[in-house]
């Protein structure tokens, strides 16, 4: 058997909001709890952003966007104007 597909149970205490929640996130892309939480866990384990993602990320953290004017929130209506929509 491939060792990619070798899967083993594993026992977690988790709160039962969190899994009731969980139950309803998998339930509304109709999968099971089990595939949707390994779907989760794989993303976060193996998906890592590279320099220019993390870069980009700093900078919307930092509130220093470069090249980007500033939006007004004051109104949907100015903001829809102030992003050039």
């Amino acid at each position: 058997m491939d060792a990619a597909l070798t899967k083993r149970n594993q026992s977690f205490r988790l709160s039962v909001d969190l899994i009731d929640r969980l139950k309803l996130m998998a339930k509304r892309q109709n999968r099971s709890l089990n595939n949707f939480v390994e779907t989760l866990l794989l993303d976060v384990a193996y998906n890592e952003p590279n320099a220019e993602t993390l870069a980009a990320m700093e900078e919307a953290r930092s509130g220093n966007l470069r090249d980007v004017p500033e939006i007004d929130t004051s109104s949907v209506e100015a903001m829809v104007k102030s992003m050039g929509l």
